[in-house]
Parts: structure tokens; sequence; C-alpha cells
């Protein structure tokens, strides 16, 4: 069983920055796929990045945010980071933190196992 809290949601005018952080529990985090998603009002969840387990940290993103954010983790910690820079208002949405015990890297939401609570990004402009 693996607990998901994020933090680090707030408002920020375009072209910004915020860092989002994932406190894990259980003592597999480290071989745990982990990504984050974000939904907006009305639309469906979407995939923003992920990144692999601790012997292959290898990271994915989507393409509306690639070069803008970086997922990082720190399996001593049991924590994963979004850094989010140049952000826009299109970025506004809740972020969820979600971790998925498969090491093959998956970008829709119903293949991951566990989720936060989300935390809320707002973007002006």
């Amino acid at each position: 069983q693996v607990q998901l809290v994020e933090s680090g949601g707030g408002l920020v005018q375009a072209g910004g920055s915020l860092r989002l952080s994932c406190a894990a529990s259980g003592r597999t985090f480290s071989t745990y796929v982990m990504g984050w998603f974000r939904q907006a009002p009305g639309k469906e969840r979407e995939f923003v990045a992920a990144i692999r387990t601790w012997t292959d940290t290898s990271t994915y993103y989507a393409n509306s945010v690639k070069g803008r954010f970086t997922i990082s983790r720190d399996n001593a910690k049991n924590t994963v980071y979004l850094q989010m820079n140049s952000l826009l208002p299109e970025d506004t949405a809740v972020y969820y933190c979600a971790a998925r015990s498969n090491v093959i890297v998956k970008t829709t939401a119903n293949e991951y196992n566990y989720w936060g609570q989300g935390t809320q990004v707002t973007v002006s402009s």
C-alpha cells in the first residue's frame, strides 16, 4: 500500500514557477513508477510527466510541458517533485501525484494504482 500527499500548489503569474512535492509512504517507493497528472475544470485528467524507478530514472513528459517542467525523485526521502517553470494560464489545474507498481511507464491515468488528493495550481495572465 502506498499513500501519496501532494503539496506546493498555489497562485502564480504567467511566466512564474512553482515546485510541487509528493511525499509517499511505503518501503517500496523506489520500485514504483511515479507520475504527475492534472485535471482542469470540465476536462479529463491528463498525463504531465513520469519517472521510472531508482535503477533507471528515465523521465517522460507530455508535449505541452516539455522543456518547461522537470520531474525528479529523491528515494531517500520518498518524495517526487515537479518543477514547473514558464507557467502558462493553460497550466491551471488540479495536479495529482500517482504511483504505478510496475516498471513500465504508462501515460494513462487508469494504469496507476495509487493517487494523492491533488493540489491546485492557478496561473493568472
